[in-house]
């Protein structure tokens, strides 16, 4: 069985007269550094042994291996710890309380987010009312708050809906490929944001606040949960190759958290990390000459100053070392068969850049990432290259839908048959929705769409949810939430729920606050988890 326990527990394997009785062989083996923390495993193998607790914080490894080699017991907790992530040889959190506060559902996390205001209402939110009201006036109490205070009539989409799967979700003939695999989506239709600027707005889907300075979602998993894998970064990030998201690199900030936890960025075309390799040869033991004394003077440095950004910087440099070998096997896409290139669109024109982004997001997975976090879309810009459908929606969304749906549902499909979806998390957000009016004067049936911070969609997929199902809902033409109002916060703690975290319990002391992601807010989205 299993039990949850309030502090760290180890597993201490037989007893002293049973380890008395093993092989010398397994003398002496120096104890291996295999937390248990949170969970006791307590199982009998039949020779009768108890496993009992100890308050060590590590299982010796020769009682380990001996456990384990004792019948279905043994075979039991190895796959249990497997799923866990206790086997992997990774990065522990640094979290004061450190998870899993209760049993995870998924274990590493892709976030697709969708730069520039992604549209409701032409998407995921059908609306038959939007549809018979087309070129009307809104009709609402008080006029609508939007960004640049143009309230046209309201405008239908410019795609047809239509019912697919079991499910039978209705999905715009904008993402034909997502529509194939709709069954395996979850949607939220009731997102809230708390304004409609987008660097404030990215800010808080990122962050759960509107001004910089926070840690992001990935910086606290990174905090909380460490990484599975010693050679890789735990939060990767993948820009748009086109430019960065609306304020940059401040998305992907560490804020006040340790700067080890902050995101580093990976292409997914040309070199994935600049300056990782050297420029020029250099002969290995000079090499490992240079390393040891740069090691010893920064140790000295640290010593006399104790300074967190030289030991992050320490540890960077550590880690570039081992990415050195690590990075170009994992940015080796073209090792994938032809099939799965095809399937996530490479070597097309218009579906390349971002599907080498997900092929490349599903390989740092498999290595042993825990948090990847793809932007579709960049900054402001003329031409457009996010969502920001302001002047002819028809062609901006259509672009913009063109470069992703495929390989979304390449992605999903793939850790679907790969049996990842099973512990992973996909998440698909944006910084708010866009408005059911067109952006335009009064009187006017303009082609392009306002922001809109009062209502709007975000999917998810995978570990802990239930699939084809929706959650909460708009009014009748898709601009306000009116049915299961969602907040970030509330976002915030669901994502941290199904990676085992309690997000109230995932805290960070800092100027007089012990701080969170979900800030004093947030409630688990429970209605749509299994």
């Amino acid at each position: 069985m299993i039990r949850q326990n309030t502090r760290p527990h180890a597993f201490a394997g037989t007893t002293a007269a049973h380890r008395a009785t093993l092989p010398s062989r397994f003398d002496p083996i120096p104890r291996a550094a295999v937390p248990f923390q949170n969970w006791t495993p307590c199982f009998s193998h039949r020779a009768g042994v108890i496993m009992s607790l100890a308050d060590t914080g590590f299982l010796d490894r020769r009682e380990f291996l001996s456990f384990a080699s004792h019948g279905l017991g043994g075979a039991a907790l190895l796959s249990l710890l497997d799923r866990q992530g206790l086997l992997a040889a990774g990065v522990p959190g640094e979290a004061d309380d450190l998870p899993p506060h209760h049993p995870p559902k998924a274990r590493r996390a892709i976030h697709i987010y969708a730069c520039g205001g992604f549209s409701q209402v032409d998407t995921f939110d059908y609306k038959p009312e939007l549809i018979r009201l087309h070129g009307k006036s809104l009709t609402a109490e008080e006029r609508p708050d939007v960004f640049f205070g143009q309230v046209g009539l309201l405008r239908q989409p410019d795609w047809e809906f239509r019912q697919h799967g079991q499910s039978g979700k209705w999905v715009s003939s904008l993402f034909p490929h997502l529509a194939g695999i709709v069954d395996d989506l979850t949607f939220v239709h009731s997102m809230y944001a708390e304004t409609s600027n987008h660097t404030p707005a990215t800010f808080q889907a990122n962050t759960g606040f509107r001004l910089n300075g926070f840690p992001t979602l990935g910086a606290w998993l990174s905090y909380g949960l460490g990484n599975e894998t010693e050679d890789l970064p735990t939060y990767v990030v993948i820009p748009d190759v086109r430019g960065l998201p609306a304020g940059g690199s401040i998305n992907w900030s560490n804020g006040f958290l340790p700067a080890r936890h902050q995101g580093v960025t990976m292409r997914s075309k040309g070199q994935a990390i600049a300056d990782l390799v050297p420029a020029r040869e250099i002969a290995p033991e000079t090499e490992i000459a240079s390393r040891k004394l740069l090691a010893e003077i920064n140790r000295r440095h640290l010593d006399e100053r104790g300074h967190d950004d030289l030991a992050a910087r320490i540890r960077a440099y550590e880690l570039a070392a081992r990415m050195q070998l690590a990075v170009p096997e994992v940015t080796a896409l073209e090792r994938e068969t032809e099939a799965t290139l095809s399937a996530y669109g490479l070597g097309q024109p218009q579906t390349n850049d971002f599907g080498r982004s997900c092929l490349l997001a599903r390989r740092l997975l498999e290595k042993g990432v825990r948090f990847v976090q793809l932007f579709a879309g960049g900054a402001f810009g003329s031409p457009r290259i996010n969502w920001d459908g302001h002047e002819n929606m028809k062609e901006n969304h259509g672009q913009e839908a063109g470069r992703c749906d495929q390989p979304l549902a390449a992605l999903l499909t793939d850790l679907k048959e790969r049996g990842m979806l099973d512990d992973t998390l996909v998440i698909f957000t944006s910084e708010f929705g866009r408005t059911p009016f067109a952006q335009s004067a009064d009187g006017v049936l303009g082609s392009g769409r306002d922001h809109n911070q009062a209502g709007f969609t975000v999917w998810m997929a995978g570990a802990g949810l239930k699939p084809g199902v929706s959650y909460g809902a708009t009014d009748d033409v898709g601009y306000r939430a009116v049915e299961n109002r969602t907040s970030w916060y509330d976002f915030h703690a669901t994502v941290l729920h199904l990676l085992g975290i309690n997000h109230e319990r995932l805290t960070y002391y800092h100027n007089g606050i012990r701080r969170r992601l979900t800030n004093v807010h947030g409630e688990v989205l429970r209605e749509i988890l299994t």
